[in-house]
């Protein structure tokens, strides 16, 4: 064909206005029409990569008669389009396993088969096998913005989905992905704690608290928090202590470690301690802790705070007022606009303790 182009042009005296017609080389790295792109989106702890080449539209009608409906469509240019999933996924509900697929489509006039294929370097879907498909799934197109070029983005993305979406001409095509990112966790951080995070009490503290967080074994992180301990023993690991046991329905043990913890704290890690407990909804534990931290650290200017907090709930807002402008005075330039903020509320006799 492109001999006949170019004895035409020859034929016709138009070769010297004419650019060279040249298939382009799959040899040389030269610039393609069909640029490269590459997108990768954490879910978790997984990471999904999608590698294409990005077809323009360049005025033709692409989907549906460039790209036909009900063939194999190599979901870009060039080379195959792959995506790699670095954990175990599911995709529109069907599980699939971490790896590199070559990710081809079949067009439709309203749906979509989404095609992940076990061969990841072939060159587009020419060589496609359908007895190489680790998973198919069928999915609706949905109407878009315009697209020149061919786009892959990743959409409502939370801790453990995403939803990849193809964007060509004014076509979406979208698919779940979902990870059991909880489940990846825990397998990771056996692997993590194996390494030189070990040595480190931060690294089981966290791990221990991540597990508590998502709810998931109380047992494995009261384990990670003894080991925790084990390294330094601390104020942040006995909290963390406490929370397992309490997780464990082991509320004098629990008692016991956060004790322990209240004697070693700072002024700061109290007063945080007690706002989270304020916040969990436990004032009276909450104001069992400012007593403690009043006594220790009389004049720090949290104790201050601690002393309004404390008098608001006796309903003094005089006494809160005069004591937030304390803490206000001794507070460092960050933490002023806070201290601030609580101030105007407790003049306007708002109860800063909810």
């Amino acid at each position: 064909m492109q001999k006949r182009v170019l004895l035409a042009l020859f034929l016709t005296g138009s070769l010297v206005a004419a650019p060279l017609l040249r298939a382009q080389s799959a040899l040389l790295d030269l610039p393609r029409a069909s640029q490269h792109a590459q997108v990768m989106q954490r879910v978790g702890i997984t990471n999904i990569t999608i590698n294409y080449h990005r077809p323009l539209v360049k005025g033709r009608q692409m989907i549906g008669k460039v790209e036909p409906y009900g063939k194999v469509w190599r979901a870009g240019a060039n080379e195959n389009t792959t995506i790699a999933f670095s954990d175990p996924v599911t995709i529109e509900g069907k599980p699939l396993a971490k790896g590199t697929y070559g990710l081809h489509m079949i067009p439709g006039e309203n749906e979509w088969t989404i095609i992940f294929s076990n061969n990841a370097t072939s060159w587009g879907s020419f060589s496609y096998d359908q007895k190489e498909d680790a998973l198919r799934v069928t999915v609706k197109s949905q109407p878009s913005d315009f697209h020149e070029a061919l786009t892959y983005d990743f959409d409502d993305v939370k801790p453990n989905a995403t939803l990849v979406t193809m964007r060509w001409e004014k076509v979406a095509v979208p698919f779940h992905v979902e990870v059991n990112t909880n489940e990846m966790v825990e397998q990771s951080l056996h692997n993590q704690l194996r390494g030189r995070a070990q040595y480190e009490w931060q690294a089981w503290d966290e791990a221990a608290n991540y597990l508590l967080d998502n709810k998931l074994s109380a047992d494995e992180a009261l384990k990670d928090a003894d080991q925790s301990i084990q390294l330094e023993d601390r104020f942040e690991n006995l909290i963390t202590k406490a929370r397992a046991l309490d997780s464990l329905g082991k509320k004098e043990e629990a008692t016991t470690a956060r004790n322990k913890a209240v004697a070693m704290g700072t002024a700061i890690q109290l007063h945080i301690f007690g706002r989270q407990l304020q916040q969990q909804g436990k004032q009276e534990e909450a104001f069992a802790v400012f007593r403690t931290n009043i006594k220790r650290y009389p004049d720090h200017w949290l104790v201050h705070n601690e002393t309004a907090r404390l008098a608001v709930a006796k309903g003094d807002y005089d006494t809160a007022v005069k004591e937030m402008k304390l803490s206000l005075a001794g507070a460092d330039d960050p933490n002023k606009p806070a201290i601030e903020a609580l101030l105007r509320r407790l003049q306007a006799k708002e109860d800063i303790n909810k």
